[in-house]
This record gives structure tokens, C-alpha cells and sequence, in this order.
């Protein structure tokens, strides 16, 4: 379970990497970058000595040198490259989320079957919803197919491969909410389990979220009676609930500063 844990909590980690990476693109003071960052989950990780030296840093070629040894050098050299080629940071933010969910899927608990299950499960989920995030953020802003395709991870939850990538050659982002609605409207599992499956176009991640993470615990409250499980279950509900404070009151905030800033990061984000 630790290493699990210690996996799902590095996207808090690479949450304070763009964040001080896209702090130090905007100028702003040291002092302020700073309060952006999350240490506690640093000292979870035993990372406070790694976060406060990149903290350090004065430029991105000194961001990138001081990365080139650890797990996120290729994401980062990647990431700034196209950076200063295009001014945006689409790609940056890309290979760092690809990083987290390739690691994520690596975590394999030794927890007998029904506890394996469901972690199995809740990181099929997460990374099925990155998948289609992407996929509408690409959509929105025309990125390039095959760019886009190397931030995928391959794993399923609600849908099969065959829907996904169908669902990746759209090129309508209207078109593309139809299909997943469609899709989820004739899924059994939300049929049975009284699933409402409408998307808010204007908050498409967060309906999607919502839709996604109630299927999944309806699904696995249903044999909440075994203890082990129960535990795991328990864990994972509190894991949401933590992620929804840190991603809903806090990044929203740092969004809208940027946008202030950079005109081109509201049209790469918008309301994904």
C-alpha cells in the first residue's frame, strides 16, 4: 500500500514542479512562488530538500539541468524545449501527466485479490478520465495527432480501446461529447447503478469526474463487507476527497493568475 500511496501522491509533486516552473515563466517573486508550493505532500515523500533547491533556480536551462538526472528529465527537457519554440505549455504539462499515470500503473500492492481489484480499478478510472481530458484539450486547441498520441497511457475503465481511439480521431469537440454520452448512456454498469451520464459541456472534466467516480464507488460499495477491502475502499474515498480540495480550491486560483498573464494559456486550458 505504501508504494501505491507514495505513486499516487507524486501528482502532487509534479503539480509544484509546473507550478514553479510556470511561476518562474511569469516573473513572479521567490517569496510568493514559494507559498504555491505544497510541502507537505514533499515531506511525505522525502523530497523537501529536492522541491526547496528547484525552488532555487533563476531560469529554465537551470531548471532543466538540475532535472537531468531524475524521472523527469525527458518530460522537462521536452516540455521547455517546445516551450521556447511555441510559448506554450501544452506539452510540458503533457509529458509530466504521462510520467505520473505511466508510474501509477507500475503500482502493483501485494494485497489479495479483492484489494488488488480495486486499486487496479480506481487507477483504470483515473487514468481513463486523463486519457479523455487530453483528448478534449487537444481537440480544442488543434493540436497535432501525433503529439497528442504520446500523451496517452493505455488503460480502460468505461470504455475499450477500440472507442477510445475512435473518440481520438474526432476533430469536433461538440461531436466528441455526443459520443461519450452516447457511449455512457448504453453502458450497462451506469444503467444499473442509476448513473446520470449527461456531460456539462462547460465543466466537461469535473461532470466527467463526477460520473466516473460515483460508478466507481457504487460499483465497489457492494462488497464494502470484507475487512481488507473495506480499508482500501476507505482509503481511496479519502484520496478523492483530498484531491478535490487540493484541484478545485487551490489550482483554479493559480489558473486565473496565469490567465492574467499569458492570453494563450486561457485558450490552452479553458474550462477543462
Amino acid at each position: 500500500m505504501r508504494k501505491f500511496l507514495r505513486n499516487y501522491l507524486l501528482t502532487f509533486e509534479i503539480t509544484n514542479i509546473k507550478q514553479i516552473i510556470i511561476t518562474l515563466i511569469i516573473g513572479m517573486p521567490i517569496k510568493e512562488r514559494r507559498n504555491r508550493v505544497n510541502f507537505l505532500v514533499e515531506e511525505y515523500l522525502d523530497h523537501t530538500k529536492f522541491i526547496n533547491d528547484l525552488l532555487e533556480k533563476n531560469t529554465l536551462d537551470e531548471i532543466q539541468l538540475y532535472l537531468r538526472g531524475t524521472k523527469y528529465n525527458k518530460p522537462i527537457r521536452e516540455g521547455i524545449l517546445y516551450f521556447k519554440n511555441n510559448k506554450e505549455i501544452f506539452v510540458l504539462e503533457g509529458f509530466l501527466d504521462r510520467l505520473y499515470y505511466e508510474n501509477l500503473k507500475e503500482a502493483h500492492p501485494s494485497f489479495k485479490r479483492k484489494t488488488k481489484d480495486i486499486v487496479a480499478s480506481f487507477i483504470s478510472y483515473l487514468i481513463e478520465v486523463y486519457n479523455l481530458r487530453i483528448i478534449a484539450r487537444g481537440i480544442k486547441n488543434s493540436i497535432d495527432k501525433k503529439l497528442l498520441e504520446q500523451f496517452l497511457v493505455k488503460r480502460y475503465f468505461l470504455l475499450d480501446e477500440e472507442t477510445l481511439e475512435r473518440l481520438f480521431r474526432m476533430e469536433d469537440l461538440e461531436k466528441f461529447y455526443s459520443n461519450i454520452e452516447k457511449y455512457l448512456k448504453g453502458h450497462q454498469g451506469l444503467k444499473t447503478n442509476k448513473i446520470e451520464y449527461k456531460l456539462v459541456r462547460k465543466h466537461f472534466i469535473w461532470s466527467l469526474q463526477n460520473i466516473y467516480q460515483e460508478y466507481f464507488f457504487k460499483k465497489n460499495h457492494l462488497i464494502i463487507d470484507d475487512i481488507d477491502f473495506s480499508t482500501v475502499y476507505k482509503i481511496i474515498e479519502l484520496l478523492v476527497k483530498k484531491d478535490k480540495e487540493i484541484k478545485f480550491d487551490i489550482m483554479p486560483n493559480v489558473i486565473r493568475l496565469i490567465h492574467n498573464k499569458y492570453e494563450r494559456l486561457e485558450k490552452l486550458h479553458g474550462d477543462l
